[in-house]
């Protein structure tokens, strides 16, 4: 056993210890413990930016996209948003002890079924140094130890983070070792925590699709995976004009660089009409245009236009490039979607309710829109606080995951002495 893999070891281990103390928490602990880190954060605001800097340095010498580099920014406003978000996960409801069903089993037997920790959960993300919080507190509410492993790009961000909640969290009552960061980027350092299985319950991966593919290949510990967020909007025919266009530039253009931004924009061939205004409203957004030929001989000269490829309606391109295809109505857009989508979120306008409904039973995803922008597809507008990521599985969990998607449930069973004849 190599040195990485013992030091991996020694931390699930230690985390299965912590995660029987964490699951004894009463709400009223965990919510102290929460707002201790919230104001930890915010006390650490210099240390956290003077760490975030040097990210920022070698992501600059590294020619990270504008897409990555504002994903791995922080800023003194984005810390106070995080701890925010800490705040409000305080004030959720714990499901922890929360009675799911209650019924009477044979021989009068009382049976309660009720939410209960999953125990260790293995989170491997990478850019986007806020999950490390994000995380990290979803997990101790709902009663879980948490392992965090980020990406080298984000090291001694993720680190400045981690200290602040260890230390301002154990100030509280936080238990040693129920939040821990692996302190090293070697790529051994991910396959040998999903060889845990002794210790660890649950990976949760962010990031990337080979590293996704990676996780899933290697783990023996079990996987909910979001593997991509080729994400789709369909305009049909009788889609408002202004709505389609507001809502295709606010999915696309407003923060290009998450999951959740659109990547691929159907449109109905008797709606074509509406191209030419929604391509001039992308172009000056900044968006470059990959589109079919028939797309291209609609938008004509309202936008510059590059020629798609077949690789491009499969492409999560997290930056400011969008696919754009013609199809000939509802049921075309439903097949290339749920060929080519990712499961993630896709999206109708129409002001058909029949189509709408037809659209929205048919497409195999996550989560599915009428007449809203894809961006809305994350666990604070939904109003979950603070999300763990977002499952494209379909077991256990599906599309954002918050406090009740990080429990399992057990039976709590009562008697008055009954045996089984």
């Amino acid at each position: 056993m190599s040195e990485i893999e013992l030091q991996i070891k020694t931390m699930a281990a230690n985390a299965k210890v912590a995660a029987r103390r964490v699951a004894t928490l009463d709400t009223e602990t965990k919510n102290g413990i929460l707002h201790a880190i919230a104001d930890g954060l915010v006390n650490a605001t210099e240390s956290i930016l003077a760490a975030n800097a040097k990210d920022m340095a070698t992501a600059n010498q590294n020619d990270l996209s504008d897409a990555m580099k504002d994903r791995l920014l922080l800023t003194p406003e984005r810390i106070v948003s995080i701890a925010d978000a800490v705040r409000q996960i305080a004030a959720l409801q714990d499901p922890v002890g929360e009675v799911i069903d209650e019924f009477t089993g044979a021989e009068n037997i009382a049976i309660k079924k009720v939410r209960s920790p999953i125990g260790v959960i293995g989170i491997i993300f990478e850019s986007r140094p806020n999950v490390t919080v994000d995380a990290a507190v979803l997990c101790l509410k709902s009663g879980n130890a948490t392992i965090l492993r980020g990406g080298r790009e984000a090291i001694h961000s993720n680190t400045a983070l981690a200290k602040a909640l260890q230390e301002a969290g154990a100030a509280a009552g936080l238990p040693a070792d129920a939040i821990q960061l692996i302190p090293f980027t070697d790529r051994e350092a991910v396959p040998a925590l999903c060889q845990c299985d002794e210790s660890v319950d649950l990976i949760i991966p962010r990031g990337g699709k080979g590293l996704i593919e990676a996780i899933i290949s290697c783990s023996r510990v079990p996987v909910i995976k979001h593997l991509d967020g080729v994400c789709h909007i369909y305009v049909a025919a009788s889609a408002n004009p202004e709505m389609a266009k507001e809502i295709v530039v606010n999915a696309k253009a407003q923060r290009p660089g998450v999951c959740n931004a659109l990547e691929t924009l159907l449109v109905d061939q008797a709606a074509s009409s509406q191209l030419p205004a929604i391509a001039k409203a992308l172009s000056d957004a900044g968006v470059e245009l990959r589109v079919d030929d028939k797309a291209n001989e609609a938008i004509a000269s309202a936008a510059p236009t590059t020629a798609a490829s077949d690789e491009d309606w499969d492409t999560e391109y997290l930056d400011l490039i969008l696919s754009v295809k013609v199809v000939d109505g509802v049921d075309a857009a439903i097949d290339h979607i749920n060929t080519h989508g990712s499961g993630h979120s896709d999206c109708i306008l129409t002001e058909d309710p029949a189509e709408a409904k037809l659209f929205m039973a048919s497409v195999d995803s996550s989560t599915v829109y009428h007449n809203a922008s894809t961006r809305f597809t994350d666990g604070e507008m939904f109003g979950f606080g603070a999300e763990i990521g977002i499952s494209t599985d379909k077991l256990h969990a599906r599309g954002p995951m918050a406090l009740p998607e990080l429990t399992t449930y057990k039976y709590e069973v009562h008697g008055t002495g009954q045996i089984r004849s």
